[in-house]
Parts: structure tokens; C-alpha cells; sequence
């Protein structure tokens, strides 16, 4: 045990944390209020976890625990300190007055035992050795609670993105002891929603890019794991497409090392092996309260959130289960004041407001009895009005499902079409595999998170992307709740991928000045702002565990569920709809032939000619929830 006056953490809720951010927060210490332990925690199966223990030195008083389990490293260890940095989240947490806890989970740094990804959740254990990271948490919470002096017998658990699931883990078969936990980003459902999968397919820089760091084999105990990875370009566009087919990921760089990289080429369908990695089915009876946070600008995982929230709500209908969506990039709650995200103003603190008005009363309620959340039901920012709604429903009820069809001569329209009010039953473009439309217009050799801000022109002029637009709103419209794309396409090829964007078109005079008189960059005027985006893998449209090839030519419906979204599309503006099947790097490339893609060859990949059909009987169109 090291025995240390002073207090830093950092929170790695993401493998690894932009210098500029680190730089935007002011170095500050807590060294006269916190003392820090470190311990080695037995595990029921005799593994033991390295746990970093922060406890106020104050000890007039008992303290609850906060709980944050990390694959990402619970340094600094022993004498050794990073720079004193914590978020707005964690500092708050701090200045509150908890016993703050950082763990390595099984099989990472310094904690003993092997590392599984996502390690599936086990039910009715009936040995020691039975465990998951449910039994870990379990564990540990027991010994704190037995061990750590002045506690006050209540524990919570939070963390942010892979921790978000060793926070949904933790509140399942949960100790007595746990009273409140926050799952934040989850990761819930990969193959098929969130994070290196959306709709079955494949997130590639996203993936590639952290597995190329994070998924090397981990011997021993270690205090440093790092694995850089040189790309040899500053342009990812370029070395994703020289890249090739994707077997040449692990022939060139990975070399059979990088074992969870190997899984996912041999299980390109939903199998047992993503079945076991499904945590929303086993979040049943559900007993500590839970507040579950996301991003609406959220491009790894959106998903997790919406649909752990959904989960406990069906599962546990007692619970007393809340939401968090705020105008956030991945995790920027958790270190940002959150008054702006790229060139968008958001006219306030979001991440600020979240902090001392939502997740810091949530939990001092719970474990401290301290004051009264006064929380709604789903605490979620409407963007476009830019301000906060408090529901006690999310989606609210009180929408009206309403259709938005897209017609000929490049237009949406609120009415279906009609016999004889059209020129031509279709739209069509060539997608080259070879030339894919890229996804974000900047160059760069990592994944840009918060891409969905970009301004779309970059790319609706080209030939390979189809885009519909409505008139001009004489009235506000708010879509509040899941975006439905119900198309009618055919492809040239066996296999395709139809990626929908939803746009708010702002207006070129657009103001300068927004309505808290922050000044908004000229840029925005005319600005083709996605709203939401998604992708499905054309095979898996009528089932993720057993493709279909699409036959060549023929006239076929597909539909798929974008993210939620809760937007005004104001007075003035359009709604735009831009249809396209590549998306690169950020989605790999179909080869537009029905093979097997984790294992396709470069002559797999064909040019195909799409169609998007707009006739009375193929009506294509979206699917909205709008708020009456």
C-alpha cells in the first residue's frame, strides 16, 4: 500500500484525451483535502484488482463511495502524478466530498487476471468461478465497504464510454450498498448499434484506430500498456483506401496479435458470439437508481444511451430510471462547460448546468440524503431552440407520426405522391467503391468525433449523392424521438449500403448573433447542418443474423431506424435529406457484391448503379415523430 498527501486523477474514459483539452483546464490541486491508497482487491475467484482509493482527509464525517472501473488505467500509481487534471464531472464530485474510487478492471494494467472485451454477463453463478463484471463490481463494493474506514455504507458507480459499461455491469445483481449508478455512452450492443457497428456496418478508423492501440495482449501487470500507432499520412481517407480490403489490417499490421480484431473478421453476422456481448437483455430487476447520459452529437455511441435508458425502462418499470441527453460530442460532459460544439452556439453552459444541477444533485440525493434532485423523468436539450425540456417521458407522448416523402426534381414533401405529378419513378447515381464519398472534409489520420457539425456542401454537389430538400418552413417543426428511412431501392450490385443524413438547412441570412447574443461564425449562413446520419448494410435488412443478397435491379424496400434526435427545424429553414451508399473511412466500403466483407478479396469490389424509387406505390420516405 502507498500512502500518498495528495489527490490527482484522470479520468480515461477515452483511450486517449486531446492535448487541447488537457491545456483548456487550469492545473489545480486537492492536496489539502484528499489522501490517496492503493490496494490489490481479492476477487471472489482469487484474482485480485488494483484499486486506487482517494478519501477525504476530513474523518469528522462519513463519506460514500463513487466508483469508476476504467480499462484505460487507473494511474498515476504510487509516487507518480499526472498533471493534475480531473473534468468538470469528476472535480465537482470531488469538491462535494466523496471517497473516490478508480479501478483497473480485470486483465488491464495493474490489476491480475485475463482481459476480455465486453465480457459477457453470466446468470445464476454457481462457483467462484463464474464471474463477470457484474461479480467484480460486486466484490469490490463488499470490500470497501468491510475495509475502507469512515464510509457511510453507500456506494455509486459512474463512468464514461467502455466505463459506461462497467457502470450498466455494476447496477446489475448489484450489492446492497450500490444506490445509484450513471452509465454514460454505454457501450451496449456492438455488431449491431453502437460504437465500431451501426446497423452492421463497420466503423473503420474508429475500430482499426483503437484496436491498433488498445488491443494488444497484456502479459503481466504493467503501469504502461501504450501501443502508438504510426500511420505514416496525416490523410486517413488515403491510408484507410490504400488499405484495402480489411484481411489486410491484420496481414500488415496486426499479425495475429491483436486477438478482439480477429473476433470481429470471423463474426461478421450476429451470432452467439455478439449474443453473449448484448448487455440490454439482462438488465432486469434492476434495484439502484440510475441516470443514464449521452450526446446527441454522440458519432460513436449515440445508441447506448437511447436504448440502455429504454431497456431498464421496459425491464424495470419501477425504477426510478432517468435520462440525460445534452448537445454533446462523445463524453463532452464529462470535461467541458459545453456552451458551444464546433461553429454551433449553444447560448449556454450546458455541460456546466449538467453538472451542478443534474448528476451532482442525483447522487448527493442518493448517497447523502442530501437535498432533492427535483429530476425529471428525461432532462434533454432541444437543439435548434437551443434550450433544456424537461419531460416525464422520453420520446414524449405527445407527438404525431408524420411522413416526409421524398419526390422528383430533388424535393421533399409533407403529402405523398400522386399518379401523374411526377416526371420520373426514379433517382440514380454510381457508387465506386474505389471513390467514396468521404465523411468529413477534413485531412486527418484519426477519427473525427465531432463530424456531424460539418457544414454538408462539402459533398452535395457530387454525382454519387442524391439530395432532397422541402420548401421553406413557414412554421417551426420539432422532431422529437427515433427518424424511420423507409426507401425503395434496387442496386446493379448483390450488396449495398444506404446511408440517410437528415439536414436543417439554415437560411443565408442567417444571424450573426444568436439569441444570447453570442456571435455565431459567418460560416453558418446557408449551412448544411446534419441533424442526424446512419448507415445500414444493405444484406442485413431484413435480419442481422442472416444476410440476403439484394437481386440485381429489382425494386426492393429497406428501412432502418436512425438515433433519436430532438431538433426544431425553425421558421425559414428546410429540411434536407442527402441519400449516398459510401461514407469513407468512417464506414468501410460495400464491395457491392454479397461476400463475406471481412474476408473480401479487391476483386470483390464492383461499381454499382443505385436507385432511389419515388412513385405512388414506392413511396420513399421518412418516418418522424413530430411534436404536436
Amino acid at each position: 500500500m502507498v500512502k500518498i498527501r495528495r489527490f490527482s486523477v484522470f479520468i480515461a474514459f477515452l483511450l486517449i484525451v486531446p492535448a487541447s483539452l488537457l491545456l483548456s483546464q487550469q492545473p489545480f490541486s486537492l492536496s489539502s483535502r484528499y489522501e490517496k491508497h492503493e490496494y490489490m482487491i481479492p476477487m471472489r475467484d482469487g484474482v485480485k484488482l488494483f484499486t486506487a482509493v482517494y478519501t477525504p482527509i476530513d474523518t469528522t464525517k462519513s463519506y460514500p463511495f463513487l466508483i469508476n472501473r476504467t480499462p484505460y488505467s487507473s494511474a498515476p500509481y504510487g509516487e507518480n502524478f499526472y498533471p493534475p487534471y480531473l473534468g468538470t464531472q469528476a472535480l465537482k464530485f470531488a469538491e462535494e466530498g466523496y471517497i473516490l474510487i478508480i479501478q483497473d478492471v480485470r486483465g488491464r494494467y495493474m490489476s491480475e487476471g485475463t482481459f476480455l472485451n465486453v465480457r459477457p454477463y453470466i446468470e445464476n453463478k454457481k462457483s467462484p468461478k463464474d464471474i463477470d463484471e457484474s461479480s467484480d463490481t460486486y466484490d469490490t463494493v463488499d470490500w470497501l465497504v468491510k475495509n475502507i474506514r469512515h464510509n457511510n455504507g453507500r456506494a455509486g458507480i459512474y463512468g464514461i464510454s467502455y466505463p459506461g459499461f462497467y457502470s450498466t455491469t455494476g447496477t446489475i445483481d448489484a450489492h446492497p450498498a450500490v444506490k445509484a449508478t450513471s452509465p454514460q455512452a454505454p457501450v451496449s450492443k456492438w455488431m449491431s448499434g453502437d460504437d465500431f457497428f451501426h446497423n452492421g456496418a463497420f466503423l473503420l478508423p474508429h475500430a482499426f484506430d483503437f484496436f491498433a492501440r488498445f488491443g494488444w495482449p497484456r502479459p503481466t501487470p504493467t503501469e504502461n500498456d501504450s501501443h502508438p500507432f504510426d500511420h505514416g499520412t496525416i490523410d486517413g481517407y488515403k491510408f484507410f483506401l490504400n488499405l484495402g480490403p480489411l484481411p489486410n489490417a491484420n496481414t500488415r499490421y496486426f499479425k495475429d496479435s491483436v486477438g478482439f480484431w480477429n473476433d470481429i473478421m470471423n463474426h461478421g453476422t450476429w451470432d452467439s458470439f455478439w449474443e453473449a456481448r448484448n448487455i440490454l437483455p439482462h438488465v432486469k430487476n434492476i434495484k439502484p437508481a440510475t441516470l443514464v447520459v449521452g450526446g446527441w452529437y454522440d458519432s460513436e455511441n449515440l445508441y447506448g444511451a437511447l436504448n440502455l435508458y429504454a431497456a431498464i425502462n421496459s425491464l424495470n418499470p419501477k425504477n426510478q430510471n432517468r435520462l440525460v441527453m445534452g448537445p454533446w460530442s462523445h463524453g463532452e460532459w464529462g470535461y467541458d462547460n459545453g456552451d458551444s460544439l464546433g461553429y454551433m452556439k449553444w447560448g449556454s453552459a450546458t455541460g456546466k448546468f449538467y453538472v451542478d444541477s443534474i448528476v451532482v444533485p442525483f447522487f448527493n440525493f442518493y448517497l447523502k440524503d442530501k437535498g432533492q434532485p427535483n429530476l425529471a423523468k428525461a432532462m434533454v436539450f432541444e437543439t435548434g431552440s437551443n434550450v433544456w425540456r424537461f419531460l416525464d417521458s422520453w420520446p414524449p407522448k405527445n407527438v404525431k407520426p408524420t411522413e416526409l416523402y421524398l419526390d422528383d426534381k430533388n424535393h421533399l414533401s409533407f403529402t405523398p405522391p400522386t399518379q401523374g405529378d411526377h416526371s420520373s419513378e426514379y433517382d440514380e447515381y454510381i457508387s465506386d467503391p474505389s471513390k467514396p464519398v468521404p465523411y468529413t472534409s477534413e485531412i486527418r489520420h484519426w477519427y473525427n468525433a465531432a463530424f456531424p457539425l460539418e457544414d454538408q456542401r462539402f459533398v452535395w454537389t457530387r454525382p454519387d449523392v442524391l439530395v432532397y430538400e422541402t420548401d421553406v418552413l413557414t412554421d417551426d417543426i420539432t422532431v422529437a424521438g427515433p427518424i424511420t428511412a423507409s426507401l425503395y431501392v434496387s442496386t446493379t450490385g448483390t450488396d449495398s449500403d444506404w446511408i440517410v443524413k437528415v439536414i436543417d438547412v439554415l437560411p443565408e441570412n442567417f444571424p450573426l448573433l444568436g439569441p444570447g447574443g453570442q456571435r455565431n461564425d459567418p460560416k453558418v449562413r446557408g449551412a448544411q447542418r446534419m441533424v442526424r446520419g446512419d448507415v445500414l448494410r444493405g444484406k442485413f435488412r431484413n435480419s442481422m443474423a442472416k444476410p440476403e443478397a439484394f437481386v440485381p435491379n429489382q425494386p426492393t424496400k429497406i428501412e432502418f431506424v436512425l438515433n433519436d434526435i430532438f431538433h426544431t427545424f425553425k421558421k425559414g429553414h428546410r429540411i434536407m435529406v442527402q441519400i449516398q451508399s459510401t461514407w469513407f473511412p468512417m464506414i468501410d466500403r460495400n464491395p457491392q457484391t454479397f461476400v463475406d466483407i471481412y474476408h473480401a478479396k479487391e476483386s470483390d469490389f464492383q461499381k454499382a448503379t443505385q436507385r432511389v424509387y419515388h412513385t405512388p406505390a414506392l413511396n420513399s420516405h421518412l418516418k418522424l415523430q413530430v411534436l404536436k
